[in-house]
């Protein structure tokens, strides 16, 4: 199987910003100390995901994820990269049947980190804090129903600008990405024990062309075996639920004496309802995740079933 070299150097798409381009840093760099390559045998191809462009109105207003991954899916597709990375939590959990998740990196810190306030606790009366996902606003609203979730897009330096603008009074951020970006001492680290995370956050996935067979077998060296079972486990749970970018969802995956665990809780849009539970399972086993999501979905009110649509 032959290396890539500068003259034919493996080509790895990722968006533009910032943290994105950090991410798409540490593939390269575990590609090459992997493979043994010389550093110019990878390359970068920064790529403008549509989710970028629109940065005023709410991601479930303007297709869901798929706004991160519809032009890297496009470049694989044409040939024009050999394998693109994500943030795992921002990809569809139903994937197009030609590409396939070559490689899970090892992941960070799953936790989010307020910024504003010490604590959840802590905000002020009516406090608005900024954020645009449905998770972080239900769980808000569940803790501290006198708040008020508003939109806040962007990447994490204009979301920093906005919150020092005085625009709202706090914040949410994925502590991942703060390390990613240097910022890792910024803010307070929320416990993702209390205030469990999204799927798959804290994780780099590559994907690539599920007939490329040479590509794959470049990105099983990089692949993190534990880190893998977490994601897809948490996928596995997000795909029988039927969950969307209009849906409120957190997860965590832990690994205990007997195992991996995985503990949910599923919201309300409006945080009034919140239903949670917890299942052991054996890595790769997607059987257990259903199962945790039936449970769940069975338990709700109408009030959070009506956001999901599990499949039949």
């Amino acid at each position: 199987m032959p290396a890539p070299t500068p003259d034919a150097p493996f080509r790895l798409g990722t968006r533009r910003s910032p943290l994105a381009i950090a991410q798409a840093e540490e593939a390269r760099a575990r590609l090459i100390a992997a493979h043994g390559w010389p550093a110019e045998a990878v390359v970068l191809v920064p790529v403008t995901a549509g989710g970028d462009k629109i940065q005023d109105r709410p991601l479930a207003e303007l297709g869901g994820k798929a706004l991160w991954t519809r032009e890297l899916d496009l470049c694989l597709a044409d040939g024009r990269i050999d394998a693109a990375v994500h943030s795992l939590k921002d990809v569809e959990t139903i994937r197009p049947p030609d590409l396939v998740i070559g490689a899970v990196l090892p992941r960070v810190d799953k936790a989010d980190v307020l910024l504003g306030a010490r604590s959840i606790e802590a905000l002020p009366p009516g406090a608005l804090v900024g954020t645009s996902a449905p998770r972080r606003a239900a769980q808000l609203l569940n803790r501290r129903p006198d708040c008020r979730a508003v939109t806040f897009r962007g990447n994490v330096a204009t979301r920093l600008a906005k919150l020092a603008a005085g625009e709202v009074q706090a914040t949410f951020l994925a502590a991942a990405g703060l390390e990613r970006l240097g910022e890792g001492g910024a803010g307070t680290r929320l416990d993702p024990t209390d205030w469990l995370p999204a799927p798959s956050q804290g994780a780099i996935g590559i994907e690539c062309r599920s007939a490329d067979e040479e590509t794959r077998a470049f990105l099983e060296g990089v692949d993190h075996a534990r880190s893998r079972a977490e994601v897809m486990a948490e996928r596995a749970f997000l795909a029988a639920l039927g969950g969307s970018c209009h849906s409120a969802i957190a997860c965590l995956s832990s690994w205990e004496s007997e195992g991996l665990h995985l503990t949910a809780a599923i919201y309300s849009l409006d945080g009034a309802e919140r239903v949670a539970g917890g299942i052991a399972l054996v890595p790769g086993d997607a059987a257990p995740p259903a199962a945790l999501a039936a449970e769940l979905l069975a338990r709700s009110p109408a009030a959070v079933r009506d956001s999901f649509q599990p499949p039949r």
